[in-house]
């Protein structure tokens, strides 16, 4: 995906398009699995948080 795309995709999550969030939240998702292993144990309330400050993120960021 080229940044336009993705700019465009950003742009659509940010305005309420559940889609657009899912396919950013799949996009990222491989890399909250591994940030959320504790000592090669996955730590679900960790995943549950770093996924609700991606979504968090997507509201915010300034395209």
């Amino acid at each position: 995906m080229g940044k336009m795309e993705f700019e465009k995709l950003l742009e659509q999550a940010k305005a309420g398009d559940k889609a657009a969030q899912e396919e950013i939240f799949r996009m990222y998702r491989p890399l909250l699995i591994k940030n959320a292993m504790e000592q090669n144990v996955f730590e679900e309330d960790l995943y549950q948080e770093l996924s609700a400050t991606l979504l968090n993120c997507i509201r915010k960021f300034r395209v």
